[in-house]
């Protein structure tokens, strides 16, 4: 039977939230590496230590919180009370990260802070966004409504992305002090998180569970452990952790390169916007694209075209200048439009083949596991550009030496771009295409089927 399409407020209210969500993603690729080497004055190896550690915290959190929505029964959902409850420490806790307090001075006090905040910060993202994730595969089991769902979705995740590229730095600079103009921007962002969450809750509406088994009784670390027997899902999560891992490379060194290159850190914020407008109209393509030679090759097209922008822009961004570079990251916008959306299209059709293997509905586990492994391509990316400026000798705010010029373009050329080729290469082995999962639905719909007539 042809599943009924999902109404367009649900749709709408159901992308709402990820404008909060990759609000957070960005202000971390982007800025926070940043912020803690030039504002808070960390050194760059204590900086990339704090995100790394902060890892570690997540591969607590983030499966468990999975876990947990799994199991959760209440009178919303098993997945929305955690949009409602988790929406305003967010915004607190996005507020914190961006407050350093003026009496820390030494950099062992500065680095414990930071490393706190960043935590808190970390597991509120958790509370909303794995619950908020695992809502996909549970909205509609359409191979191609899903793809239009999450259509939605990104459209909204690429002007929370735009938000957080363009606005940071006039926001900062709006203040007599760069620590006030941060202080803003945790405010502002923190509130526009802690909205979107609830725009959510409010508009969309759990289904029916009906006759899906859930798992109880089992321990946390067995229900996460049980994701990864799951080929299909293993795939596309390490290509997409490539994949992050690229992008956050890029987007973290991106501010220093105008910086210390160019001499012109405005020009950060036009680069980032153009990239970020250009992948607006992308992503309806994409979708369109995907209906025609499926997911995976549309990815690994936007990957590919991402991959040849920064090659590119190695060779020739130092002599072509602001206007070049420009030019050349409006090109890279469009991969970062078929890159969007694509994947979270793809991992609900692996969840769907665990559940046909397994018969027990685990998308909280599933999502948990993805939000911790996108989050450790993040912290690595960020980490990698920390160790490698620290190295190579970076200091904040002065003329760099050859070693760390050499880094930085290292960093926004060949380093993310051969990493984006690897991702291809993993999304090679990805098996499941619309006929596959066709079969896939099918065979689902016959057991249950046959439970209902039991």
């Amino acid at each position: 039977m042809k599943e009924q399409k999902l109404s367009l407020r649900t749709k709408l209210g159901f992308g709402v939230c990820d404008l909060g969500g990759n609000l957070y993603f960005t202000v971390i690729a982007f800025w926070l590496m940043n912020y803690l080497t030039d504002t808070v004055h960390l050194s760059a190896a204590l900086a990339g230590t704090v995100v790394m550690i902060g890892r570690i915290w997540d591969a607590v959190t983030d499966p468990a919180v999975g876990v947990l929505s799994d199991r959760t029964r209440s009178r919303w959902g098993r997945r929305r009370p955690y949009l409602l409850f988790g929406s305003v420490p967010l915004a607190l806790a996005m507020i914190f990260m961006f407050s350093v307090p003026s009496f820390l001075e030494s950099q062992m006090s500065l680095f414990w802070w930071a490393l706190l905040a960043y935590c808190l910060l970390g597991t509120a993202y958790t509370v909303v966004i794995v619950p908020y994730a695992a809502l996909t595969p549970e909205l509609t089991t359409d191979y191609r409504e899903r793809s239009s769902l999450n259509g939605y979705r990104f459209v909204f995740a690429l002007f929370g992305t735009l938000i957080g590229a363009v606005a940071v730095l006039p926001l900062r600079d709006a203040f007599d002090t760069v620590e006030k103009g941060f202080s803003a921007v945790g405010i502002i962002f923190g509130i526009i998180m802690a909205l979107s969450a609830l725009v959510t809750f409010l508009a969309v509406r759990e289904p029916e569970h009906g006759t899906r088994e859930i798992p109880k009784g089992e321990g946390i670390v067995a229900s996460y452990l049980k994701v990864f027997a799951c080929k299909p899902y293993l795939l596309i999560t390490f290509a997409y952790v490539l994949h992050i891992l690229a992008i956050t490379i890029v987007s973290g060194i991106m501010v220093y390169y105008f910086k210390y290159v160019y001499n012109n850190e405005g020009a950060t914020t036009l680069a980032l916007g153009l990239l970020l407008i250009v992948s607006i109209p992308s992503i309806p393509v994409s979708v369109l694209i995907s209906r025609r030679i499926g997911k995976k090759a549309t990815y690994a097209i936007g990957l590919g075209i991402f991959a040849v922008a920064l090659f590119v822009f190695y060779f020739v961004g130092e002599g072509v200048g602001t206007g070049g570079a420009l030019l050349i990251f409006a090109v890279a916008g469009i991969g970062n439009g078929f890159v969007f959306p694509t994947p979270y299209a793809m991992v609900p059709d692996a969840i769907d083949q665990d559940y046909l293997d397994t018969g027990i509905r685990k998308e909280g586990a599933f999502y948990g596991t993805w939000t911790l492994l996108t989050k450790t391509g993040q912290g690595l990316a960020n980490g990698i550009i920390g160790w490698m400026l620290g190295i190579a000798g970076f200091q904040a705010d002065i003329v760099q030496n050859a070693a760390s010029l050499g880094a930085i373009k290292l960093l926004l050329g060949p380093l993310p771009a051969v990493v984006f080729l690897l991702s291809i290469l993993v999304l090679i082995f990805y098996p499941i295409n619309e006929e596959r999962y066709n079969a896939i639905r099918s065979a689902i719909e016959a057991r249950e089927a046959g439970r209902g007539g039991a």
